[in-house]
Protein backbone atom coordinates (compact mmCIF):
# COMPACT_ATOMS: atom_id res chain seq x y z
CA UNK A 1 0.00 0.00 0.00
CA UNK A 2 1.39 3.54 -1.08
CA UNK A 3 0.18 6.78 0.55
CA UNK A 4 1.28 8.80 -3.17
CA UNK A 5 -0.08 8.63 -7.05
CA UNK A 6 2.00 11.09 -8.95
CA UNK A 7 0.05 12.56 -12.14
CA UNK A 8 2.63 13.30 -15.24
CA UNK A 9 0.50 13.94 -18.87
CA UNK A 10 -0.16 16.35 -21.77
CA UNK A 11 -3.59 17.08 -20.93
CA UNK A 12 -3.33 20.96 -20.15
CA UNK A 13 -5.22 23.16 -17.77
CA UNK A 14 -7.92 24.43 -20.37
CA UNK A 15 -10.04 21.48 -19.86
CA UNK A 16 -10.93 19.15 -16.80
CA UNK A 17 -9.17 16.07 -18.05
CA UNK A 18 -6.39 16.29 -15.20
CA UNK A 19 -9.30 16.75 -12.69
CA UNK A 20 -11.08 13.63 -13.97
CA UNK A 21 -8.23 11.45 -13.37
CA UNK A 22 -8.27 13.37 -9.95
CA UNK A 23 -11.53 12.21 -9.00
CA UNK A 24 -11.56 9.02 -10.21
CA UNK A 25 -8.79 7.70 -7.65
CA UNK A 26 -10.54 10.01 -4.88
CA UNK A 27 -13.23 7.67 -5.82
CA UNK A 28 -11.34 4.45 -4.94
CA UNK A 29 -8.75 5.12 -3.15
CA UNK A 30 -10.20 8.00 -0.58
CA UNK A 31 -7.55 10.36 1.27
CA UNK A 32 -4.61 9.02 -1.42
CA UNK A 33 -2.26 12.13 -2.29
CA UNK A 34 -1.78 13.13 -5.36
CA UNK A 35 1.27 15.05 -6.69
CA UNK A 36 0.77 16.71 -10.22
CA UNK A 37 4.08 16.05 -11.68
CA UNK A 38 2.63 18.11 -15.07
CA UNK A 39 0.12 18.47 -17.52
CA UNK A 40 1.74 20.65 -20.00
CA UNK A 41 3.91 18.61 -21.85
CA UNK A 42 3.74 19.40 -25.18
CA UNK A 43 1.05 16.86 -26.99
CA UNK A 44 2.29 13.83 -27.88
CA UNK A 45 5.76 14.85 -26.67
CA UNK A 46 6.91 11.48 -25.72
CA UNK A 47 10.48 12.49 -25.45
CA UNK A 48 9.47 15.69 -23.36
CA UNK A 49 7.52 13.47 -20.88
CA UNK A 50 10.40 10.93 -20.32
CA UNK A 51 12.44 13.26 -19.37
CA UNK A 52 10.33 15.08 -17.31
CA UNK A 53 9.65 12.41 -15.19
CA UNK A 54 13.29 10.76 -15.66
CA UNK A 55 14.79 14.28 -13.67
CA UNK A 56 11.64 14.21 -11.26
CA UNK A 57 11.55 10.64 -10.02
CA UNK A 58 14.64 11.20 -7.84
CA UNK A 59 12.81 14.02 -5.66
CA UNK A 60 9.52 11.78 -5.15
CA UNK A 61 8.68 9.47 -2.16
CA UNK A 62 8.18 6.14 -3.14
CA UNK A 63 4.98 5.24 -5.23
CA UNK A 64 2.88 5.20 -8.22
CA UNK A 65 3.70 6.99 -10.88
CA UNK A 66 1.40 7.21 -14.11
CA UNK A 67 2.74 9.13 -16.80
CA UNK A 68 0.29 9.26 -19.81
CA UNK A 69 1.90 10.55 -23.15
CA UNK A 70 0.25 8.62 -25.59
CA UNK A 71 -0.30 9.40 -28.98
CA UNK A 72 -1.16 5.74 -29.77
CA UNK A 73 -3.91 5.43 -27.43
CA UNK A 74 -6.47 2.93 -29.09
CA UNK A 75 -3.86 1.45 -30.85
CA UNK A 76 -1.85 -1.91 -30.14
CA UNK A 77 0.27 -0.45 -27.50
CA UNK A 78 0.54 -1.91 -24.50
CA UNK A 79 -0.85 -0.61 -21.36
CA UNK A 80 2.19 -1.93 -18.81
CA UNK A 81 2.87 -1.49 -14.73
CA UNK A 82 6.80 -1.43 -13.99
CA UNK A 83 8.51 -2.21 -10.51
CA UNK A 84 11.44 -0.34 -10.01
CA UNK A 85 12.86 0.33 -7.02
CA UNK A 86 10.55 1.60 -4.43
CA UNK A 87 8.38 2.59 -7.28
CA UNK A 88 5.56 1.43 -9.99
CA UNK A 89 5.44 3.49 -12.85
CA UNK A 90 2.10 3.03 -15.10
CA UNK A 91 1.50 3.99 -18.40
CA UNK A 92 1.52 3.32 -22.19
CA UNK A 93 4.64 1.11 -23.40
CA UNK A 94 6.05 4.08 -25.09
CA UNK A 95 8.78 4.59 -23.81
CA UNK A 96 7.00 7.67 -21.91
CA UNK A 97 8.42 5.33 -18.72
CA UNK A 98 12.07 3.87 -19.49
CA UNK A 99 14.40 6.79 -18.49
CA UNK A 100 12.41 7.14 -15.18
CA UNK A 101 12.48 3.32 -14.80
CA UNK A 102 16.17 3.22 -15.63
CA UNK A 103 16.86 6.27 -13.00
CA UNK A 104 15.23 4.34 -10.75
CA UNK A 105 17.51 1.30 -11.19
CA UNK A 106 15.71 -0.66 -13.85
CA UNK A 107 13.00 -2.55 -13.95
CA UNK A 108 12.42 -5.56 -11.27
CA UNK A 109 9.58 -6.68 -13.00
CA UNK A 110 6.78 -5.68 -15.53
CA UNK A 111 3.28 -6.65 -16.22
CA UNK A 112 0.77 -5.84 -19.05
CA UNK A 113 -2.19 -4.05 -17.69
CA UNK A 114 -5.71 -5.93 -18.97
CA UNK A 115 -7.61 -6.81 -16.38
CA UNK A 116 -10.88 -4.82 -16.98
CA UNK A 117 -11.93 -5.33 -12.95
CA UNK A 118 -9.72 -2.64 -12.59
CA UNK A 119 -10.80 -0.36 -14.78
CA UNK A 120 -13.46 2.13 -14.72
CA UNK A 121 -17.09 0.17 -16.06
CA UNK A 122 -17.29 2.04 -19.55
CA UNK A 123 -13.69 2.30 -20.90
CA UNK A 124 -13.42 5.00 -23.58
CA UNK A 125 -10.94 4.03 -26.64
CA UNK A 126 -9.37 7.61 -26.98
CA UNK A 127 -9.07 8.56 -22.89
CA UNK A 128 -7.38 5.74 -20.90
CA UNK A 129 -5.67 7.98 -18.43
CA UNK A 130 -9.32 8.46 -17.02
CA UNK A 131 -10.77 5.56 -17.46
CA UNK A 132 -7.88 2.72 -17.16
CA UNK A 133 -4.37 4.09 -15.76
CA UNK A 134 -6.46 6.35 -13.21
CA UNK A 135 -8.55 3.44 -11.49
CA UNK A 136 -5.38 1.19 -11.83
CA UNK A 137 -3.06 3.20 -9.84
CA UNK A 138 -6.26 3.85 -7.41
CA UNK A 139 -6.35 -0.20 -7.00
CA UNK A 140 -2.31 -0.41 -6.66
CA UNK A 141 -2.25 2.22 -3.76
CA UNK A 142 -5.34 0.08 -2.04
CA UNK A 143 -2.67 -2.44 -1.58
CA UNK A 144 -3.33 -4.65 -5.10
CA UNK A 145 -0.56 -5.62 -6.52
CA UNK A 146 1.59 -5.09 -9.87
CA UNK A 147 1.17 -9.09 -10.82
CA UNK A 148 -2.65 -8.98 -10.39
CA UNK A 149 -3.17 -6.75 -13.51
CA UNK A 150 -2.45 -8.73 -16.07
CA UNK A 151 0.48 -11.33 -17.73
CA UNK A 152 4.44 -10.61 -17.07
CA UNK A 153 6.40 -8.76 -20.09
CA UNK A 154 10.03 -10.16 -20.17
CA UNK A 155 11.72 -6.16 -18.84
CA UNK A 156 14.00 -6.19 -22.14
CA UNK A 157 11.04 -6.29 -24.30
CA UNK A 158 9.74 -2.94 -22.67
CA UNK A 159 9.94 -0.19 -25.30
CA UNK A 160 12.76 2.25 -24.38
CA UNK A 161 13.15 5.40 -25.76
CA UNK A 162 17.53 5.76 -27.34
CA UNK A 163 19.65 7.00 -24.61
CA UNK A 164 20.14 10.88 -24.61
CA UNK A 165 23.92 11.50 -26.64
CA UNK A 166 26.92 12.37 -24.91
CA UNK A 167 30.46 12.08 -26.71
CA UNK A 168 33.62 13.27 -25.03
CA UNK A 169 36.25 14.23 -27.43
CA UNK A 170 40.06 15.46 -26.72
CA UNK A 171 39.08 19.07 -27.41
CA UNK A 172 35.17 18.75 -27.27
CA UNK A 173 32.04 17.48 -26.29
CA UNK A 174 29.13 16.29 -28.62
CA UNK A 175 25.34 16.06 -27.80
CA UNK A 176 21.69 16.80 -28.28
CA UNK A 177 19.18 19.06 -27.58
CA UNK A 178 17.27 17.47 -24.82
CA UNK A 179 14.63 19.11 -24.10
CA UNK A 180 13.20 22.87 -23.80
CA UNK A 181 11.34 24.23 -20.80
CA UNK A 182 8.75 26.70 -20.75
CA UNK A 183 10.87 29.57 -20.58
CA UNK A 184 12.84 28.44 -23.81
CA UNK A 185 16.00 27.30 -21.71
CA UNK A 186 17.62 24.34 -23.74
CA UNK A 187 18.82 21.44 -22.08
CA UNK A 188 21.33 19.51 -23.22
CA UNK A 189 22.27 15.94 -23.03
CA UNK A 190 25.88 17.07 -21.78
CA UNK A 191 26.97 17.26 -18.16
CA UNK A 192 28.86 19.67 -16.66
CA UNK A 193 31.11 16.87 -15.90
CA UNK A 194 31.94 16.49 -19.42
CA UNK A 195 32.73 19.88 -19.64
CA UNK A 196 35.05 19.73 -16.50
CA UNK A 197 37.00 17.56 -17.89
CA UNK A 198 37.69 20.17 -20.82
CA UNK A 199 38.76 22.43 -18.40
CA UNK A 200 35.27 24.43 -18.59
CA UNK A 201 34.36 26.05 -15.44
CA UNK A 202 32.07 28.86 -14.28
CA UNK A 203 33.52 32.29 -16.21
CA UNK A 204 34.82 30.43 -18.95
CA UNK A 205 33.42 31.25 -22.84
CA UNK A 206 32.35 28.15 -24.72
CA UNK A 207 32.36 27.81 -28.47
CA UNK A 208 29.37 26.25 -29.49
CA UNK A 209 28.46 24.70 -32.59
CA UNK A 210 24.72 24.29 -33.93
CA UNK A 211 25.39 23.06 -37.84
CA UNK A 212 27.20 24.95 -39.79
CA UNK A 213 26.85 28.37 -36.78
CA UNK A 214 29.84 28.63 -33.87
CA UNK A 215 28.99 31.48 -31.38
CA UNK A 216 30.53 32.05 -28.58
CA UNK A 217 29.01 31.79 -25.49
CA UNK A 218 29.98 32.43 -21.56
CA UNK A 219 29.68 29.64 -19.38
CA UNK A 220 28.43 31.16 -15.49
CA UNK A 221 26.71 30.28 -12.73
CA UNK A 222 23.07 31.83 -13.61
CA UNK A 223 21.79 33.15 -16.28
CA UNK A 224 21.38 36.70 -14.16
CA UNK A 225 24.75 36.35 -14.65
CA UNK A 226 24.40 38.40 -18.10
CA UNK A 227 22.37 41.15 -18.50
CA UNK A 228 19.13 40.88 -19.78
CA UNK A 229 18.68 39.27 -23.83
CA UNK A 230 22.16 38.30 -23.76
CA UNK A 231 22.94 34.50 -23.85
CA UNK A 232 24.66 32.12 -21.54
CA UNK A 233 25.20 28.58 -20.80
CA UNK A 234 25.20 27.16 -17.32
CA UNK A 235 24.41 24.15 -15.41
CA UNK A 236 20.76 23.48 -14.14
CA UNK A 237 19.41 21.72 -11.49
CA UNK A 238 19.55 18.55 -13.32
CA UNK A 239 23.18 18.53 -13.82
CA UNK A 240 23.14 19.31 -17.36
CA UNK A 241 24.54 22.00 -19.11
CA UNK A 242 21.53 24.71 -20.56
CA UNK A 243 21.91 27.56 -23.05
CA UNK A 244 19.58 30.26 -21.98
CA UNK A 245 18.65 33.72 -22.77
CA UNK A 246 17.98 36.35 -19.65
CA UNK A 247 15.10 37.48 -19.88
CA UNK A 248 14.11 35.90 -23.19
CA UNK A 249 13.84 32.63 -25.15
CA UNK A 250 17.07 30.46 -26.15
CA UNK A 251 15.34 27.73 -28.39
CA UNK A 252 13.31 30.80 -30.19
CA UNK A 253 16.66 32.81 -31.08
CA UNK A 254 18.97 29.68 -31.43
CA UNK A 255 16.45 27.35 -33.51
CA UNK A 256 17.23 24.26 -31.39
CA UNK A 257 14.13 21.90 -31.22
CA UNK A 258 14.63 18.76 -29.01
CA UNK A 259 16.66 16.29 -30.83
CA UNK A 260 19.15 19.18 -32.52
CA UNK A 261 23.21 18.39 -32.28
CA UNK A 262 25.53 20.59 -30.29
CA UNK A 263 29.33 20.40 -30.06
CA UNK A 264 30.72 22.55 -27.32
CA UNK A 265 34.48 23.21 -26.57
CA UNK A 266 36.60 26.41 -24.90
CA UNK A 267 36.68 29.28 -26.89
CA UNK A 268 40.27 29.61 -27.78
Amino acid sequence: MTSVITLLTDYGLEDGYAAMCHGVIAGIAPGIRIIDVCHLVPSGDVRRGAAILAQTVPYLPPGIHVAVIDPGVGGSRRAVAVEAGDHVFLGPDNGVLSWAVHAAGGARTAHQVTRAEFFLERVSPTFQGRDVFAPVAAHLATGRTPAELGPEVPPDRLVSLPAPTSLLREDAVEGEVLSVDRYGNVQLSISAGDLGSLGVRAGSVLAVRLGRRQIAVPFRETFAAVPPGDLVAFTDSAGLVALAVHSGDASQRLGLPPGAHVRLAPAS
